[in-house]
């Protein structure tokens, strides 16, 4: 093979711009015993190259990962969180009764309805005035991709 068809297959190697075949041809090259002394650097990275290809990797893969049980743990400690958050409840509560907004008279009772109820659809039709504007949101961007 032509000393000016290695250099150029080498200049074209390096760029990353060789075929399959160039690259066989650097190989057999690079075995052989009558490589120019200039490419004599190369060789020891073409051989290399050829004994990689032969290694095979022969460590036992465990197939089964190391369980944790994180998640085990997690939910006991949220279960610890949750009773000692009802015991602490509980204990404080036990000991300062709240009045319950009861009425002995029913007129009293009613008017506080009235108005309790009159509070909850205020906030209800605020809640509604913002759908209105997904709703109106939705049908734009229907008409817009369509």
């Amino acid at each position: 093979m032509a000393l000016h068809n290695i250099d150029i297959l080498i200049e074209k190697y390096f760029s990353g711009a060789t075929s399959i075949e160039e690259e066989k041809q650097l190989k057999n090259y690079f075995s052989g015993s009558d490589v120019a002394p200039h490419l004599e650097q190369y060789r020891a990275m073409f051989g290399y190259f050829s004994q990689a290809k032969q290694e095979q990797f022969t460590k036992a893969v465990p197939l089964q990962p190391r369980k944790r049980n994180y998640v085990a743990w997690l939910s006991v400690a949220a279960s610890v969180a949750v009773l000692a958050g009802t015991y602490f409840f509980m204990t404080q509560e036990s000991g300062h009764p709240q009045s319950l907004g009861t009425f002995d008279d029913p007129e009293i009772a009613f008017a506080e309805t009235q108005k309790a109820l009159q509070m909850v659809s205020e906030n209800v039709n605020e809640g509604v005035k913002s759908v209105e504007y997904v709703h109106e949101y939705n049908q734009t961007t229907k008409t817009i991709f369509k």
